[in-house]
């Protein structure tokens, strides 16, 4: 898998979301649904627990053949052999990041304005996460709503993916492909999901959809 081929659909990990079930049980179970983009985000674990987990969830990814991406921590990434890294909006510049973990890592940047975005191509991100497209109570803390006029404008100017974050769910799924997203980043659509496989291959199936 490279990084033209990157899959629609992005799950972002939160142990918290998971209706009390293990985060390892839920990451597994939309695997082998067919989730092929991980982004392994859990902010308030210590580095050796981080370690643990990361290296965990990566061995599951990579034997269903996915990528798996650490947030923020680019060391964890170079010792558990991650895809990449996904960096908040604030984090390290990109060039010193990809100096670090080599010329072929995956580097995703969070984005929540049109001036994000341009900072982060000219640092030379792979793909971006915009947001919060919706309201959501996990991402209020990063501002109002962008809503679908402001995706479908960025979406427009920027030559990257560009991945809708932030209240998405399967019926929201048109709209922001309509806007020109090129795929979505979810976190409690599926991980919250009573049946994580069936909502997982309704996303990918309408991700997939002309």
């Amino acid at each position: 898998m490279t990084k033209k081929t990157l899959p629609r659909l992005y799950v972002v990990t939160n142990r918290r979301q998971t209706r009390r079930r293990p985060l390892p049980s839920i990451i597994n179970e939309t695997l082998r649904a067919g989730t092929k983009f991980i982004q392994f985000r859990e902010k308030d674990l210590d580095t050796r627990q981080l370690l643990s987990l990361a290296s965990e969830l990566a061995s599951e990814a990579h034997r269903h053949d996915a990528l798996l991406l650490v947030n923020d921590r680019a060391d964890i990434a170079r010792c558990i052999g991650a895809d990449g890294v996904h960096l908040p909006a604030h984090s390290l510049p990109i060039p010193q990041v990809r100096k670090f973990l080599g010329i072929s890592t995956l580097i995703g940047k969070s984005t929540h304005s049109q001036e994000d975005v341009c900072v982060a191509e000219g640092e030379g991100a792979d793909f971006l996460v915009l947001g919060p497209i919706y309201d959501t109570p996990s991402k209020r803390p990063y501002g109002p709503p962008l809503g679908i006029k402001t995706l479908k404008t960025v979406c427009q100017r920027s030559t990257l993916p560009i991945y809708a974050i932030g209240g998405i769910t399967l019926e929201r799924v048109q709209e922001v492909k309509d806007a020109g997203a090129y795929g979505v980043a979810v976190i409690s659509a599926i991980l919250e999901a009573v049946q994580v496989s069936a909502a997982t291959k309704n996303f990918i199936n309408a991700l997939d959809a002309s």
